[in-house]
Parts: structure tokens; C-alpha cells; sequence
């Protein structure tokens, strides 16, 4: 009689962060296309619940980026017809490639995020 030694990877196992890691190129490519960040937000919904907790803070992260970016984007949309919405959109643009190279450095230490919550950096 033989016993079969493999198991089925948990869910927790399967995800690992290079999905994570994926959302924040994802998103840089998003300040050239958008639909890619539409793409990040929807891999970092599919995978939050299955990734270890550590990883969950990145995920909650980069969902929080995807919103507040998204109404950084229709506010500086609404006042670039008086012209500061060129400066929103500008700060947002700095806002979003410094929130990915924080949570990139904190990802690639194996760290959870410090601050998924925080509106600014």
C-alpha cells in the first residue's frame, strides 16, 4: 500500500508577492494607460483574502491607492477648466509613484506595510 505525500497548496501558500508586486508595476503603468490600474485594483481584490496577513496590508493598500487616486484624477478633471487642476493632477502623479516605490521597498523586506490606511505616503 502507498501513500501519496503531496498536498494540495492552501490557499494562503498560493498567493505569494509577486501578484502584490505585479499591482505596483501595474499601477505605474496605469499613470500611462489607466486600464492597467483598473487591472491592479481588481488582482489585489482577488487575492487580499488569501494572502498572508502580511501581504493583506499591501493589497488594503493598494486598493486604498487605486480610490484615492481615482478621485485625485476627477477632481484635478473638474478644476483643470479653471487651471488648477493641472497642479492636482500633477501632485497626483508625484503621489502615486511615491506610494508605489514606499510599498514596493517595504514588499521587497518582506515587511507589512506601515500605513495601509494613510492618505499621503
Amino acid at each position: 500500500m502507498t501513500t501519496d505525500n503531496t498536498t494540495a497548496p492552501t490557499p494562503a501558500a498560493a498567493t505569494t508577492d509577486g501578484m502584490c508586486k505585479a499591482v505596483y508595476l501595474l499601477y505605474l503603468a496605469g499613470l500611462f494607460t489607466g486600464i492597467t490600474a483598473l487591472i491592479g485594483v481588481v488582482i489585489a481584490y482577488l487575492n487580499r483574502n488569501d494572502a498572508p496577513e502580511w501581504l493583506r496590508s499591501h493589497y488594503q493598500f493598494q486598493i486604498r491607492t487605486f480610490w484615492m487616486g481615482l478621485l485625485f484624477l476627477a477632481v484635478g478633471s473638474l478644476l483643470s477648466m479653471v487651471m488648477i487642476g493641472f497642479l492636482v493632477l500633477l501632485f497626483w502623479a508625484v503621489w502615486l509613484v511615491i506610494r508605489v516605490i514606499k510599498g514596493w521597498k517595504a514588499l521587497s523586506q518582506q515587511q507589512a506595510h506601515p500605513n495601509p490606511t494613510g492618505w499621503m505616503f
